[in-house]
């Protein structure tokens, strides 16, 4: 044998001369033999297939030709599975994979560890050999080839029609050789072939360093392949998982138990997932940091509460939406939560006000930086009071459709919570204007920003002519989709909070001239960021005040839908905003003038001009849009008719640089 392998190939059978000199000639001799294996010396001449079957001349043609086959073809899955795990390196394993499906998906089921191993296994018997074979494929290349450790740093997303077993075969396979996959997201499946179990072992086999794994809507995985990425993925970190309807206690489990590392584990809408899963994880991974759980109608206060109470540790970040919890859940969190830092609770319907006050006064929560409650009928002004005794670090309060919260729990949260710095009040509908300016006048020096979102319940109110203190901290300010705040209730909040810097004002149909001029006359530093989408009587007069005052440090302006701004406004932001670098006029009645005095301000850099639907603008405003300089990233001419598609594919050739949308 040793003889065979050192073979090189250079001789003949016989050293006179061969052996058979007529291909007719060998037939008759073979045909005496029914099965016989021809060895012939390798050379470089057409390949022949072995073994052969002659069977005489007169039974050639077709039907020989049907009877030939290559030999490796007619090998068993066992045999080609010994023969692909002996390949020297990556680059031999991602060719041989392209040779056929059956191929590939043989590779795909070879562990990384076994090809190392086998490495090891052969280095002593290679070392005997006193010359290797050449490598004739490689004889174009003079170096060796450089493997590469999988250190994990590659990321494939599949969507839908891309996510199939094959695919991820083929990403097993071909991921080892240049660094090893570390993030894997699918998204959706394939509707005529879809992933299942086969593709997600593949990778599990073929890609040890995965870190990240993050499934959404993949129905035909089941616990099968979620475990066998706990088996061979050990390093795992993240873990989502998305409408995944096959997957139960047991894939959870497994990863619980193989999977120390874990610190990230998102499940949403997965049915089959219940209470045992969450306790696993919980006692199993002690670095998980962050949970997400969403629509599981199966997870209760036993898995919720078995989780936090064992991974108290290391765990800042619980978002639970949707879940089938109660008080006791939010008192355990209260409790056990010494490193929460983010908290955000949605759809508890369950949950009363009596959960929110044991969780405020349970102390636990020293650490808790954010929180957001949505559509939690729990949230009363006691409870409120209550988290804002027991979260002394407490920075963001979101509060989202709770409707049971009143402008005294407002107030009383406000002077309690002496670290808050942003609050956001949405669709709070029995919040008035009277609980906003309470609590205005009794935030602490921290307070930053103020956001009000559909709140109903503000409208104006006669107030008295006794000046009311100021509130020096503020200097961001939205007020958005509220119809009852009109000019009135704006001119009062200009004058408390001189020192704003952002102003988002959009949707207020009711704002008026004369209630926006005394907040823009009475902010002392300098506005930065003005948002007036959808003001829709809003005037020159306003756009000329806030130019005026505050062009100097005027750096963002939305003007969408304000019908009443012209041509007039445009020429004093070309005069006077120097600092602008983002403007919307969409929807106002502008012309070609102001557009070109615009686009000849040298002194403007412009990154993102805006004029979506301004129906005046015609093709003479091309050539000076194609002037505006390389600062210009983003053009909107969407909807403006009078320009035609051939002159905005000239001005795409001189804008290259641009997005242009139209």
């Amino acid at each position: 044998m040793p003889a065979l392998v050192n073979y090189g190939g250079t001789d003949d059978l016989c050293s006179v001369g061969p052996l058979i000199s007529n291909l007719m000639d060998s037939s008759r001799l073979l045909s005496l033999t029914p099965n016989v294996d021809v060895f012939c010396p390798p050379r470089k001449r057409s390949r022949v297939t072995a073994p052969f079957i002659f069977k005489g001349g007169e039974k050639q043609g077709a039907e020989k030709q049907k009877q030939q086959s290559c030999s490796i073809d007619v090998l068993p899955d066992e045999c080609l599975f010994e023969i692909l795990r002996r390949l020297p390196g990556n680059k031999e394993r991602s060719n041989s994979a392209c040779v056929s499906k059956r191929w590939l998906m043989l590779l795909s089921t070879i562990r990384a560890s076994e090809m190392a191993a086998h490495k090891n296994n052969c280095t002593s018997g290679c070392e005997t050999l006193k010359k290797p074979l050449p490598d004739l494929n490689s004889a174009m290349s003079t170096d060796e080839e450089e493997e590469f450790e999988s250190t994990g740093y590659l990321t494939r997303k599949l969507k839908a029609k891309d996510a199939t077993d094959v695919r991820l075969a083929a990403i097993a396979v071909g991921t080892g050789g240049h660094g090893g996959l570390g993030k894997l997201y699918i998204e959706g499946s394939n509707a005529t072939r879809p992933l299942t179990d086969i593709g997600l072992s593949a990778v599990a086999r073929g890609c040890p360093s995965l870190r990240v794994l993050s499934m959404w809507n993949v129905p035909f995985i089941s616990d099968i392949g979620l475990s066998e990425i706990a088996s061979g993925c050990p390093t795992l970190e993240k873990l989502d998982l998305c409408q995944c309807p096959l997957i139960s206690d047991k894939g959870l489990i497994a990863v619980a138990q193989k999977c120390p590392n874990l610190t990230s584990l998102m499940v949403e809408s997965c049915l089959s997932i219940g209470n045992e899963g969450l306790q696993a994880i919980g006692r199993c991974c002690p670095k998980l940091k962050s949970i997400v759980i969403k629509d599981c109608p199966r997870i209760g206060d036993q898995g919720v509460a078995s989780l936090v109470s064992a991974a108290s540790s290391f765990l800042a970040r619980i978002r639970l939406e949707n879940v089938n919890i109660s008080d006791v859940s939010l008192a355990v969190i209260g409790h056990y939560g010494k490193a929460v830092a983010d908290l955000a609770l949605t759809g508890l319907q369950s949950v009363s006000e009596r959960g929110f006050w044991v969780m405020g006064n349970a102390f636990g929560l020293q650490n808790l930086k954010s929180i957001m409650i949505n559509s939690c009928r729990g949230v009363t002004d006691l409870g409120l009071e209550a988290i804002a005794k027991g979260c002394p670090n407490l920075k963001q309060l979101c509060l989202r459709r709770c409707c049971y919260l009143s402008d005294a729990g407002l107030k009383a949260f406000a002077v309690t919570a002496r670290a808050l710095e942003n609050l956001h009040l949405e669709e709070c509908n029995r919040i008035s204007l009277i609980g906003v300016l309470g609590c205005l006048l009794n935030c602490n020096e921290k307070f930053r920003a103020l956001s009000l979102v559909k709140c109903l319940g503000i409208k104006d109110i006669s107030f008295c002519t006794a000046p009311l203190p100021s509130c020096l901290s503020l200097r961001s300010l939205t007020i958005r989709d509220c119809p009852g705040f009109t000019g009135a209730s704006l001119a009062v909040v200009g004058k408390i909070c001189p020192q704003l810097q952002h102003v988002d004002l959009s949707g207020l149909v009711g704002a008026t001239d004369a209630g926006l001029l005394p907040l823009i006359e009475s902010s002392e530093v300098g506005l930065v960021t003005v948002n007036l989408s959808g003001c829709v009587d809003l005037t020159d007069a306003v756009v000329t005040a806030l130019v005026k005052a505050h062009g100097s440090t005027l750096q963002m302006l939305n003007l969408e839908g304000c019908k009443k701004v012209t041509d007039k406004s445009l020429l004093l932001i070309a005069d006077s905003c120097s600092f602008l670098d983002d403007l919307d006029m969409s929807r106002c009645m502008i012309g070609d003038y102001g557009i070109a005095v615009l686009a000849s301000a040298s002194q403007l850099k412009m990154r993102v001009l805006s004029l979506a639907g301004c129906s005046n603008l015609t093709q003479k405003i091309v050539p000076f849009l194609g002037n505006m300089g390389r600062s210009l990233v983003g053009l909107n001419l969407q909807n403006c008719k009078l320009i035609s598609t051939q002159e905005i594919g000239a001005l795409e050739e001189k804008l290259w640089w641009c997005d242009i949308f139209y």
